[in-house]
């Protein structure tokens, strides 16, 4: 039993409008659908990869974890009720908003809401169109892209992750944030992308580290960088090179302050062939901070 992919993210966000141009002018997602207080963007076929949710957390809000089939959800409610893990059954009005044939929802073990769903809707007679012109993102069976979450209990949430959902460790990477404190980030996978998670042991303001969307050329990558400037965000870092899943990419700001990782050509995981490695820096180059 395992989860198959990060199907959809929700962000609950302040400033909507902001957002929106962020989203479209910079990033170059698609608008979907919206309404009931939330609204919807495409980065492929599927009807809906982010939630923008109207509300004043400006963080991550919710987790949309996807697996192929009816029977894997069922799998996943007697994996869950076995571990004494408690979910409700999504509703009707829940199951039109996220585009989904059917959901169930948890909360992790630091209270991030989790909708486990399969059955996604496919709008192919609508094909994706980025309005900022970036050329695809890389979904499809490796899902939307990742998150890293900071949680200073970290035996509770890996093993929320783990054991109850599936997720198996990549790499770790060792951290120095000052001269007597540091942290090991956690990479975790659940299809051929590197990591669809990671893990952050520390406390923070927001459970939100930062998304990252994975773009199909490195003229993509490059393409946003140019678009910086015209608009307005604030890039965080230089381009980069990560030591462990090799991500070429940066780092901008989004309106709600955590970050976004725009990358190109990330290393796939093999499972049969894979060995768990740790690196003590998190690039080989690059990603560098940008002054402001």
């Amino acid at each position: 039993m395992s989860i198959a992919s990060l199907g959809y993210i929700g962000f609950e966000v302040s400033d909507i409008g902001t957002w929106q141009s962020y989203m479209e002018n910079f990033l170059g997602l698609m608008r979907g659908a919206e309404g009931n207080g939330c609204e919807a963007y495409r980065m492929d076929d599927r009807a809906a990869r982010i939630f923008l949710l109207h509300g004043e957390r400006d963080d991550v809000a919710v987790l949309g974890l996807e697996v192929q089939t009816a029977t894997a959800l069922e799998t996943v409610k007697a994996n869950l009720e076995k571990k004494k893990i408690a979910y409700t059954q999504g509703d009707a009005a829940l199951k039109i908003r996220r585009h989904v044939v059917d959901l169930i929802c948890l909360q992790d073990p630091a209270g991030l809401d989790v909708e486990i769903y399969y059955g996604a809707t496919e709008l192919t007679n609508q094909p994706f169109n980025s309005p900022a012109g970036v050329s695809r993102f890389c979904t499809g069976d490796q899902g939307a892209g990742h998150v890293v979450l900071a949680s200073p209990d970290m035996d509770r949430i890996r093993a929320f992750y783990v054991e109850a959902l599936g997720f198996s460790l990549s790499d770790t990477i060792g951290m120095k944030l000052g001269p007597d404190f540091s942290i090991t980030l956690e990479f975790y996978h659940c299809n051929q992308r590197h990591h669809t998670l990671a893990l952050a042991g520390m406390p923070a303001s927001r459970r939100l580290h930062h998304f990252m969307v994975e773009m199909a050329t490195l003229d993509d990558v490059g393409f946003a960088l140019d678009r910086i400037g015209a608009c307005g965000v604030r890039q965080k870092t230089t381009l980069g090179k990560h030591t462990n899943d090799q991500m070429i990419s940066f780092y901008a700001e989004t309106p709600s302050g955590f970050d976004v990782e725009v990358g190109y050509a990330g290393i796939p995981v093999h499972d049969e062939s894979w060995r768990v490695t740790h690196h003590e820096a998190a690039s080989m180059w690059g990603h560098k901070p940008v002054s402001t």
